[in-house]
Order: structure tokens, then C-alpha cells, then sequence
């Protein structure tokens, strides 16, 4: 049984990324931020879960040292925890800045570092980053600077990590949603068709693919998971 790792499992796409890696046969540990989040996940005997901290190093650090030595292996990760804030070049301070980097790159960051020397050393791994279209295209972007720009680094970081681990099965995967359908989002835009948008159960399947043998091949891979948005 393949040991995976979620961070921000109580999300609206991280609870379904959970459910689809149980019905598929994975061990899941899952982290979440309170005690609040930790309840509404589901039960399963194979789901695992914890409160950490992500945009703290040094927690973040101890956890996974925790989960590496309790299970030996940790075959991937899928680094969910993230937000979102808007605002131009002008509107857009320092402190934005400095949020946004700690919400979106710090926590995979500090995440994946560990990570990705104890999959090196176990000769296999799949790391998987949400990026955004903003970060990819000026125009989208340009309206909300600050996230934008944390999400645009975790494509570098996703290149670094597939230079240093070329040849040796760990590769790291960056997926690119449209608008997700979520709740809130329809509330916010009640004038948009959510047919055209991404489900969570789209990117969870896809996500799950990546981890599982059909996705064995995959490498320097950015999926942009768009729909008709």
C-alpha cells in the first residue's frame, strides 16, 4: 500500500482528494490547521491525520521526520494548502506579498524539502504542486499580484526538483486548475456557467493518477486542468 501525504485535507479540494485516495486503496495522512478542520474530516482506518502548522519550518520539519520513521516510505505528497488575495501592483503592499509567499510557497516548500531527500534515498517519489493560471498568464494575473507571484514559484521549485532528481524516479508534478466549482465560488460569481469550470473530483482523479502506476511514466510534468474556463 502506497503511503500519501495531503496538506490542506479539509479544503474543498483536499476532502475530495482524500476520499479518492481511500476508495483507491491508499494510506492517506492528511494534515489540516485546527481542531475544527480535524472533525470534519471523514473516518477510515486508512486515513491518518494531524494539526501542523505548514508555514512554520521547523514544525513542519518534525512532522514529517514523525511520519517518515512511523511508516518508512512516504511515496507521495500533494500539497494542497493555499489561498488566495486580490490586488494590483499598486494596491498590492509588502505584507500582501509576504502573506501570499508564506500561504502558497512556504508551506510546500518546507513540505516538500524533507520529502524529497527521503524519496531520493528510497529510490521513488511523486510530489504534486497546485499552481494557478494566473501565475502563468500576465492578463489573468495582473489583477492579483501578490498570489500570482507566491504560486508562480512553485513551477520553479517543481523544475529545481526534477533537475536534482532526474534518473531517479522522484519527479514533481505542478497542476494547473481553472476555477475549481466550489461553493463559495458560485456564490462570487453567480453570472458564470460552473459547467464551464473544473470539479474537485476532476483534479482528485487526476491527482491520484499521478501517484498510481498509470502515472509511472510522467516527468517535468505541468498539467493545466482548465475545462472550458
Amino acid at each position: 500500500m502506497k503511503n500519501i501525504l495531503v496538506t490542506g485535507a479539509a479544503g474543498n479540494l483536499g476532502s475530495a482528494v482524500v476520499q479518492k485516495l481511500l476508495d483507491s486503496d491508499y494510506k492517506v495522512i492528511a494534515t489540516v490547521q485546527n481542531e475544527d478542520q480535524l472533525k470534519s474530516l471523514v473516518r477510515h482506518t486508512n486515513l491518518e491525520a494531524h494539526i501542523v502548522n505548514l508555514s512554520d519550518e521547523s514544525e513542519t520539519d518534525s512532522f514529517i521526520q514523525e511520519i517518515i520513521t512511523k511508516y518508512n516510505h512516504i511515496d507521495g505528497a500533494l500539497m494542497l494548502v493555499g489561498g488566495f488575495a486580490a490586488g494590483n501592483i499598486e494596491k498590492t503592499s509588502g505584507d500582501d506579498l509576504k502573506k501570499q509567499y508564506s500561504l502558497n510557497f512556504e508551506t510546500a516548500y518546507y513540505t516538500s524539502r524533507p520529502l524529497l531527500s527521503h524519496m531520493l534515498n528510497n529510490g521513488y517519489g511523486r510530489l504534486v504542486f497546485v499552481g494557478a493560471r494566473p501565475a502563468l498568464e500576465a492578463s489573468a494575473g495582473k489583477g492579483m499580484i501578490a498570489y500570482a507571484l507566491s504560486k508562480s514559484l512553485l513551477f520553479k521549485l517543481a523544475e529545481f526538483i526534477n533537475a536534482e532528481a532526474k534518473g531517479k524516479n522522484v519527479t514533481a508534478t505542478v497542476v494547473v486548475p481553472s476555477t475549481i466549482d466550489t461553493p463559495i465560488n458560485r456564490q462570487s460569481m453567480p453570472d458564470a456557467n460552473p459547467d464551464n469550470w473544473v470539479k474537485a473530483s476532476q483534479i482528485a482523479a487526476l491527482m491520484e493518477m499521478i501517484c498510481s502506476e498509470t502515472g509511472l511514466p510522467l516527468r517535468e510534468t505541468v498539467l493545466k486542468v482548465y475545462n472550458n474556463a
